[in-house]
């Protein structure tokens, strides 16, 4: 007789995320993006963000157009995709049946999955796993403009959909020029061997252009309907953690679900705007080297602060980051100042130093929980002799703060997305 275990019932599921230019990345480019193209690829992302929070912006509306979309001479120039920005983070599912593994970048600011699929009708930029392919599944099936789905296709890309016939198309665009245009469908999403979603709705790409590099798609994990955090909410509970790896460490995770969550994480609540996909924070202070910088608070809540994953550099209003900048300054005299990179411009030429010793950046979020950076938040590295802070200030107070992954890196991140909360421990991806 078997017996049946009542701890066997897993509510977690646990993928491997690799940083995309690190040592474990399956995808061996030559060489990385220089860090230049990185920030410029990061400030398109940053404006496309900002863009879809400004209601008086316009910028972001990509019409499906569904008689251009069908036609197969609307050919757009293919890009070889090897210019994926290095903010992004990658983990490894499987999609159909029998199942397709498929790279996809993860990101939090983004609602809809998606992936590349054949016939590429407009364009495909090239992919390291073979393309999906929806007929060689015995699961596929499109979603009908009538659904209730097709219909969340507009708070989930900010598109209204289109249809083709009686099929769901959607559209969905990031930065300046990268986007994803196919079918709404639906398919089996297989975690692991025993973590498996029939009838998983994602975009069936198949006009498709940008910063992807050869990943297969992207994973969406904001809070939107059709997002996977609430698809897989009957078994996971709203709720996944991450540790991003730095490049030159190993692995870092992406877990679904509670589980074994450490204990060690402090949280601090989501602020409002609970009606969008990102998850909005409140930033308390700044601290540089023990000192609090003296910030209003009015200048955080202007336009307010979220989390993401996939933007690298953190931006924060121009006040903010003009305080942080001259107490960093403050702090560092000795060392020669550097010229300016790309956004950043408090930079240093550290040739004669074979050590360094840099002020601790400290945020204070809402609920009083304090996070020291890792000096790997603090500066980036832009040649084998000089380093700048790795923040960046906004145009406008109006413009959303985001923090960054860069600051995110060896921490434990925790969503508890049906709680309401943020959490973050040290030491995640050990």
């Amino acid at each position: 007789m078997m017996k049946h275990e009542s701890g066997s019932i897993k509510k977690q599921s646990t993928l491997q995320v690799v940083h995309r230019h690190g040592p474990c990345s399956q995808d061996k480019p030559t060489t990385a993006p220089p860090l230049s193209e990185i920030l410029a690829d990061d400030q398109s992302r940053v404006k496309s963000i900002q863009a879809r929070l400004n209601p008086t912006s316009n910028t972001n509306q990509l019409k499906p157009n569904k008689d251009k979309f069908i036609d197969r001479k609307a050919n757009l120039p293919a890009q070889s995709g090897s210019s994926l920005s290095s903010g992004n983070y990658i983990v490894s599912v499987g999609l159909g049946t029998p199942k397709k593994t498929l790279s996809l970048i993860f990101d939090t600011g983004s609602d809809l999955t998606w992936t590349q699929c054949q016939p590429c009708v407009g364009s495909c930029y090239q992919q390291r796993d073979p393309i999906f392919n929806p007929s060689s599944s015995t699961s596929y099936s499109n979603v009908s403009c009538s659904s209730s789905q097709c219909a969340q296709l507009s708070s989930a890309t900010g598109n209204d959909p289109q249809c083709s016939s009686t099929t769901c198309v959607y559209g969905i665009q990031y930065g300046d020029q990268s986007f994803s245009v196919g079918f709404l469908s639906k398919d089996t999403l297989s975690l692991s061997a025993t973590d498996v979603f029939p009838n998983f709705v994602f975009g069936c790409g198949q006009n498709n252009q940008g910063l992807f590099g050869k990943t297969a798609g992207l994973l969406g994990l904001g809070r939107d309907p059709l997002s996977i955090v609430s698809q897989t909410a009957r078994k996971y509970g709203k709720y996944f953690s991450y540790c991003l790896p730095s490049k030159s460490s190993s692995t870092g995770h992406l877990t679904l679900g509670k589980g074994g969550a450490s204990t060690n994480v402090k949280f601090t609540p989501f602020a409002s705007s609970q009606g969008t996909s990102f998850y909005f924070i409140k930033i308390i202070k700044i601290s540089v080297g023990g000192q609090d910088l003296l910030i209003s608070q009015t200048v955080f809540d202007t336009a307010g602060s979220i989390i993401d994953s996939g933007t690298v550099i953190t931006r924060l209003p121009p006040g903010a980051y003009s305080a942080l900048s001259t107490a960093f300054q403050q702090q560092m005299k000795k060392y020669p100042s550097a010229p300016a990179y790309s956004i950043l411009d408090t930079c240093y030429d550290f040739s004669n130093y074979t050590t360094i010793t840099i002020p601790t950046v400290s945020f204070t979020f809402g609920g009083n929980v304090k996070i020291d950076l890792e000096a790997t938040g603090t500066l980036v590295a832009v040649s084998s002799t000089q380093a700048c802070l790795a923040f960046a200030g906004n145009s406008d107070d109006t413009d959303v703060g985001i923090f960054g992954n860069i600051q995110q890196q060896k921490l434990e991140v925790v969503y508890d997305v049906a709680g309401g909360k943020l959490g973050f421990g040290a030491g995640g991806c050990n």
